[in-house]
């Protein structure tokens, strides 16, 4: 296809929404342009091919034989990009909506309220992929990504979820709230470096103190249930746990301007 010989595409839109509706008026107000724009454009397809495309018949414009030819080869030209264009669309509403974020965040925060999302949102196929590992978004497909911190990621789009206390937590059984944690054994994850940040603030570093270190936040919380030992934890993820009675609080603390946010890509 060479485009230079062919007219301008805000031409041919125009004279084929000329023919769909019958009038200059009509087919602007169908491009939301004025009907003058529309006979401009007209004007200029007639003099590219050197014919009278359409003559005017009262309120309306009347095809000529040169016109109905060059409408017929729009309208279908048009239709097969339209069909063409819905397709792709359909395809990418259809496309799952891939999102990693940490398993426990995923298990005690998200899985609570997804099903509101669920019931509103049937068409949408949320797929979660739990993770501690960092992600490059566009290389490793991924649509949204939940993660802790700051906040503050160059090269990326960055909202805020959820902003919180932090929490020193552990089973009824193994420590009352009046008692502290002094002389306890310190439960705790390394992929999970907030764990490490909240404990310096409140006097406690992991490789001093009796600590035992899990592979995941979930195996911690888990230990801690079990009355194995103590954890520092967002409160977001224990909240209910809490408000249960099942895990008690023996500390309390500002979050210093960590929590959680969604990423997703520019």
């Amino acid at each position: 296809m060479d485009w230079q010989t062919l007219p301008s595409l805000a031409a041919l839109r125009a004279f084929d929404a000329l023919a769909r509706t019958g009038s200059l008026s009509a087919a602007g107000r169908l491009l939301n342009v004025t009907h003058a724009a529309i006979a401009q454009h007209l004007r200029a397809l007639e003099t590219h091919f050197g014919v009278p495309l359409a003559t005017r018949d009262g309120q309306t414009m009347r095809l000529t034989e040169t016109g109905h030819e060059l409408a017929a080869a729009l309208g279908e030209g048009f239709d097969i990009i339209s069909d063409g264009v819905a397709r792709l669309t359909e395809r990418q509403a259809a496309a799952p909506v891939n999102v990693t974020l940490t398993a426990t965040f995923a298990e005690a925060w998200l899985m609570p309220r997804i099903g509101d999302f669920w019931a509103r949102h049937p068409e949408v196929d949320l797929r979660l992929m739990p993770s501690v590992r960092l992600v490059d978004l566009r290389r490793d497909q991924i649509d949204v990504a939940i993660r802790f911190g700051t906040g503050d990621w160059p090269g990326v789009q960055v909202e805020p979820l959820l902003l919180d206390a932090f929490v020193v937590i552990a089973a009824p059984g193994y420590a009352a709230p009046r008692e502290g944690y002094a002389g306890k054994t310190w439960l705790f994850s390394r992929p999970a470096s907030e764990q490490e940040i909240w404990g310096r603030r409140i006097g406690v570093d992991f490789e001093t103190e009796p600590a035992q270190e899990m592979p995941n936040n979930s195996l911690v919380l888990s230990a801690v249930r079990a009355g194995l030992g103590v954890s520092i934890q967002s409160r977001a993820l224990v909240e209910a746990e809490l408000a249960s009675g099942q895990l008690v609080a023996l500390h309390e603390g500002d979050a210093g301007g960590l929590g959680y946010h969604i990423v997703t890509r520019p």
